[in-house]
């Protein structure tokens, strides 16, 4: 099942995105998106929630290209100098993507080729660029049946991409930003630039659409943990528009994709919160002279945290912040482990909280 078409420019053909059933699924998608906006923004420390959710993500869009990791291995690789396998290694390059990604959207307001180059370079550590060698097809795992031919010619890759970042880039009249969204992400997969990390890539850039039009203030909401759930689906109707035009299922997926996941973020900020108040309560009771909302702040958003960690935040002596550590151990509000020659101080309620989907 080769390409049948060559692909084709954005946007696509009115008549084709807006249907009766994408603006019922658009109406409950904008409205979940706007309660996480909302309710993210009632978090004392934005840190503690970005930290946690792009942790999640990184593991959750690694999976999607079976790179598999646990939350434990990930904490650990980021807190101490342990060799880290390569499958670790590639989840903690995709998290820093997101973030290089972030920080360089909020300093421009919008995204350059050298840009997208940039993020996938720092996920895959090559230097490849832009795929200038024909041959790249997409097979099927189990069968070895080609399923998808991307553009072959650098030309064209680079021109489609000159389309997609002028239609990314500007304030859309056309369609609404979350059908936008779902046209952007088939489109960038579509044209497949890289030889690899192209998923990753575009996993990246959707949550970067989402700032870029004040959608959301924050980098919170990814959609993998649903892809991954859905992931046969999700390379169905996205092959499904490739050979037929038939964009409204593949809308439908990924707006009813953005509810489903804006839903579960809010209510695991809900849960978040609800634990930090708890924590907060439990110290200043136990431990009044311990207390400082640094500190307990510091455990959200660094859920597995050390001494080091301490003597930065609140400007003080490791033995005093041994002795904070310590006692907070004692009254349950973390366990300690020893990784290596580290002591690591784990938030372990925060942990079985972001592992919930």
């Amino acid at each position: 099942m080769h390409q049948v078409k060559s692909l084709d420019k954005l946007p696509p053909k009115s008549e084709k995105v807006e249907t009766l059933k994408i603006f019922r699924q658009l109406s409950k998608s904008s409205k979940s998106l706007g309660e996480l906006k909302g309710i993210a923004q009632t978090i004392p420390n934005q840190e503690m929630l970005i930290n946690a959710v792009v942790l999640q993500e990184a593991k959750d869009s690694s999976e999607i290209e079976n790179i598999i990791t646990t939350q434990d291995e990930l904490y650990k690789a980021l807190t101490t100098t342990e060799k880290q396998v390569p499958e670790v290694k590639e989840v903690i390059n995709y998290r820093k993507a997101i973030f290089l990604g972030y920080t360089l959207l909020s300093k421009q307001g919008f995204l350059r080729l050298k840009d997208i180059e940039f993020l996938q370079k720092t996920i895959i550590e090559n230097n490849a660029g832009i795929r200038n060698i024909p041959g790249t097809v997409l097979k099927n795992d189990k069968t070895g049946e080609v399923v998808y031919m991307p553009p072959q010619d650098k030309e064209q890759i680079l021109d489609l991409l000159g389309n997609f970042l002028e239609y990314f880039n500007l304030k859309q009249e056309d369609f609404p930003p979350l059908i936008n969204l779902a046209i952007l992400h088939y489109q960038f997969e579509s044209i497949h630039p890289f030889y690899d990390g192209n998923g990753r890539t575009g996993r990246i850039l959707n949550i970067l659409y989402l700032i870029i039009n004040d959608l959301l203030d924050i980098p919170i909401l990814y959609l993998s943990s649903y892809i991954n759930e859905n992931k046969t689906d999700y390379y169905r109707l996205l092959n499904k528009v490739n050979k037929t035009d038939e964009w409204e299922e593949y809308i439908l997926y990924i707006l009813k994709a953005i509810e489903v996941t804006a839903n579960r973020t809010i209510n695991k900020i809900s849960t978040i919160n609800e634990l930090l108040f708890e924590t907060i309560r439990i110290v200043q009771i136990k431990l009044p002279k311990t207390y400082k909302k640094e500190l307990i702040e510091l455990l959200f958003e660094q859920p597995y945290s050390k001494i080091e960690y301490v003597v930065k935040k609140l400007n003080v002596e490791r033995k005093a912040a041994s002795r904070y550590l310590n006692k907070l151990e004692k009254i349950g509000i973390v366990t300690s482990k020893k990784i290596g020659r580290e002591k690591i101080y784990i938030n372990d309620k925060l942990i079985e909280i972001l592992k919930k989907h």
